[in-house]
């Protein structure tokens, strides 16, 4: 064994084989076919079979939800490439280590936590999905899109069950989720292009004017729902990934590029996942629309559930129970992972699997509670606008510091546990656009950029300040 290798299984050793404390030894780096499997295999997947059909309760247009995510989502690919990867590669460090670095221990442990929960809660909303599959031979009562709490035992048993599978999953490590979304993904776009094309010929649709007037100019909100337009689903679509990319959160993925190239290989999940994906899961939900039980739901002022297992299955029959089970777990998977990782930063004697056991945990209780997945274009900018503004601290510092003549890692470099400037900067840009969002009704996707600028220009100006 070279000495190469023996002081890369040592660092191995010491991180606890996935390097939360360490840089990323150039002997464990990874090409880009890994990175591509994983996003296509995390973004066509659960969250897929929720958005597409909850952008047809939002009453967009065919012009809207067509060219807009278009847009939307090579503006995310860019902050993914340039961003997000670039700073990766540089540092290799997970976003936990690397916060940790500027902002100390005791202000990134909050920062860690609500990063961790607000991971849990999306993990959770895909177990919900999985659910409303394995569900359907057992006869289970659907949860409607108001719904908040079980709506019965078997609802219970069964998104148990299913957290603890995706639990032990993503409590094997970086390969391990990997591996199950290079082997599941194929599958559930195959499972996606079925559904839309069987859809389709439900639909009667014969041309591309036909499939155009699904949508047409769009119609009201379901109730309940926001009315969305062309710039809603632009930025909404950017910012859906906003705390993996602008947020830093795929620091923790990208550590393992050979280069930052493969920032490019989320294109894969946005355009097979986010766009593909995303029509087609509408295209079940405009099936679905049609069906006696859904008009009887709408003629009573009431939105018609959105259940992707029943819709998957009315199309492409127990292939689709399979697919949509598989969809939640590929989402699923490296999110626990994500979130463990948050935790095991708290939690630094604990093993990483055993903090991904906890995250696992508390995402089936999530997955329990409907509402997560039925309000998932409200969560997840919500999630986005809050967890986002701490990566503008990670970029301005990365490519501005020599310029602001500011000291770069201040935390680690001047041993203190709680940098002042990191929370001035985040409290105000929260607090400033925030407030906007709620007196003046503005959905909070558009200020989630603003914030961001806003936060990481304010952490220059502090810092240049409690420097001296």
């Amino acid at each position: 064994m070279s000495q190469v290798s023996i002081e890369s299984d040592q660092i191995e050793e010491i991180a606890g084989g996935e390097f939360e404390r360490e840089a990323v030894p150039k002997s464990k780096l990874k090409g880009w076919k890994n990175f591509i499997g994983m996003y296509a295999g995390e973004h066509a997947a659960g969250t897929e079979f929720m958005i597409g059909p909850l952008f047809l309760t939002a009453g967009v247009s065919a012009f809207d939800l067509i060219i807009g995510l278009l847009l939307g989502n090579f503006l995310a690919v860019l902050s993914w490439r340039f961003l997000t990867a670039e700073i990766a590669v540089k540092n290799r460090l997970t976003l936990y280590f690397q916060l940790e670095k500027i902002c100390g221990k005791k202000l990134v442990t909050g920062y860690n936590l609500a990063n961790g929960i607000l991971f849990c809660f999306l993990a959770g909303s895909m177990i919900t999905v999985s659910a409303t599959a394995v569900g359907i031979p057992f006869d289970m009562p659907m949860p409607k899109l108001d719904d908040t709490l079980p709506n019965g035992m078997t609802w219970v048993i069964i998104v148990i069950v299913i957290g603890a599978v995706i639990s032990i999953i993503a409590a094997r490590g970086y390969d391990t989720v990997t591996k199950a979304a290079n082997w599941m993904s194929p599958i559930i776009v195959l499972a996606f292009i079925a559904c839309g094309i069987v859809a389709l010929n439900q639909l009667g649709v014969d041309s591309f004017s036909d499939f155009w007037n699904i949508w047409g100019e769009g119609t009201e909100p379901f109730p309940g729902q926001t009315k969305f337009t062309f710039w809603h689903v632009v930025i909404w679509s950017w910012f859906a990934n906003g705390a993996m990319h602008i947020g830093m959160s795929d620091l923790s993925v990208f550590r393992f590029a050979k280069e930052a190239k493969a920032g490019w290989t989320t294109a894969a999940g946005m355009y097979v996942g986010h766009y593909m994906a995303w029509i087609a899961a509408a295209l079940l939900y405009a099936v679905y629309l049609k069906s006696p039980e859904a008009l009887a739901f709408l003629n009573n002022g009431q939105a018609p559930p959105v259940a992707p297992g029943p819709m998957a299955y009315n199309a492409i029959g127990v292939f689709g129970i399979i697919a949509v089970v598989l969809a939640g777990w590929t989402t699923a998977n490296p999110t626990i992972y994500r979130a463990g990782l948050a935790f095991q930063a708290i939690l630094p004697k604990l093993s990483t699997a055993k903090v991904t056991i906890l995250a696992g945990a508390i995402a089936t209780i999530a997955g329990l509670f409907p509402a997560f997945a039925m309000k998932l274009l409200g969560f997840v900018a919500l999630y986005g606008f809050i967890l986002a503004p701490f990566g503008a601290i990670i970029v301005f510092e990365h490519f501005f510091h020599k310029k602001a003549g500011i000291l770069k890692n201040y935390a680690e470099t001047t041993n203190i546990s709680f940098n002042k400037s990191v929370f001035f900067a985040w409290a105000i840009s929260f607090s400033v656009f925030y407030f906007i969002s709620i007196q003046f009704d503005v959905f909070l996707s558009f200020v989630t950029l603003p914030s961001w600028l806003l936060c990481g220009v304010l952490f220059l100006i502090f810092s240049k300040k409690y420097q001296k």
